[in-house]
């Protein structure tokens, strides 16, 4: 897995009332090592704490998830009539393991009317009108002949997907850099450290202080 962090240009918030951004924090990037993969994370800046001898200490930022989808990411555009962009196709796709085919035919009742006559009706409407979505048509995907398309059936396979990295990824929150630095330090009981990680409940698992793709492949093959 890559380090690299990337920064949205524009991502620092503003505080003001029009600002959809969350105050004093910014959208960041990590780039795994398969194609594609991208996990975004939520960087809280902290102000400065002045110590017992009245000298200002630099706090470093905080690192949390980032759930906001693509709409925390000001240079994305959004737009409901356009759909979201399908992030996981091309790893889907790529695998070679299913194929695209023609759906069925739109219903009346996929959108909650028995008829067609009611759905046209409700499409006249100036208040609660229905519309129709055409770019979100997508053309959906089915598993090959005889294949299996489970993430359990490649991790059991020894295959690590772009998944299972993207989900070592956002539990390590981006802290491959001080691996590779060898400064990555133990979790630790202090509360008051950024390094401080509830322990939680493991379900029978071994958790790493360090969650790598092999880990993530593991649990998945095991069903956890």
């Amino acid at each position: 897995m890559s380090a690299a962090v990337k920064s949205v240009p524009g991502a620092l918030a503003t505080g003001s009332a029009t600002d959809t951004q969350l105050p004093n924090s910014r959208r960041i990037y990590i780039d795994g090592s398969q194609l594609g993969v991208r996990v975004p994370f939520r960087e809280i800046g902290q102000n400065p704490t002045r110590n017992f001898k009245n000298e200002l200490e630099e706090n470093p930022p905080v690192r949390v998830y980032d759930t906001s989808g693509p709409y925390g990411d000001p240079s994305v555009h959004c737009d409901a009539q356009e759909g979201l962009t399908a992030l996981r196709r091309e790893w889907i796709v790529r695998r070679g393991d299913v194929e695209e085919y023609e759906g069925r035919v739109l219903q009346p009742i996929d959108d909650g009317y028995l008829t067609f006559d009611a759905a046209n009706h409700a499409r006249q409407k100036e208040k609660g009108r229905l519309e129709d979505f055409p770019a979100l048509r997508r053309t959906p995907l089915r598993a090959k002949t005889g294949a299996c398309v489970t993430q359990m059936h490649y991790a059991k396979q020894g295959i690590i997907t772009p998944e299972m990295e993207y989900i070592a990824i956002r539990e390590n929150l981006g802290r491959r850099k001080d691996l590779e630095c060898g400064g990555l330090t133990p979790l630790s009981d202090d509360r008051s450290s950024l390094n401080h990680q509830h322990k939680g409940v493991s379900f029978g698992a071994s958790i790493p202080s360090y969650v790598t793709p092999e880990f993530v492949r593991d649990e998945v093959a095991r069903g956890r």
